[in-house]
């Protein structure tokens, strides 16, 4: 469940949560919530071929929708940082391999990547919103 984060005492601080991997899972969670994937109940096969668990954590559906907003405001803003995320955290392609396909170099799309998990982090933390994978993933 999404909490709005109580004040903390004077001269505490709150904890930095590592963007990357709420990412990572925000990643997974969204490529299995996609709806894309209709491989599973083509044809009628509904049910015949098992289910397979992702390999990778995930997170929960409040957690999902908090940064799946955040990420959604990232496309209203920065659109190509946007794609970067996607392709990265969604699709799971590296970054080598997206420099590769946009002929850019892997310093530039490793620089737009951080910029990008930036805006996200800073959106998490304007919303002054606590994931509850907060607790798991903190630096």
């Amino acid at each position: 469940m999404m909490r709005i984060s109580k004040n903390l005492p004077l001269g505490q601080k709150k904890p930095r949560r590592n963007i990357q991997l709420v990412l990572e899972r925000w990643g997974v969670w969204a490529k299995d919530n996609s709806g894309i994937d209709y491989s599973s109940i083509a044809a009628g096969f509904k049910g015949l071929l098992p289910y397979t668990t992702p390999s990778r954590p995930s997170c929960c559906d409040d957690d999902g929708l908090a940064v799946d907003g955040c990420v959604s405001r990232l496309k209203r803003h920065r659109y190509d940082e946007w794609e970067l995320v996607i392709r990265h955290y969604v699709y799971n392609q590296s970054k080598r391999a997206i420099a590769r396909q946009q002929k850019k170099d892997e310093r530039a799309i490793r620089i737009n990547l951080q910029m990008a998990e930036g805006f996200v982090d800073g959106c998490l933390a304007m919303m002054d919103i606590c994931l509850e994978m907060d607790t798991e993933i903190q630096n």
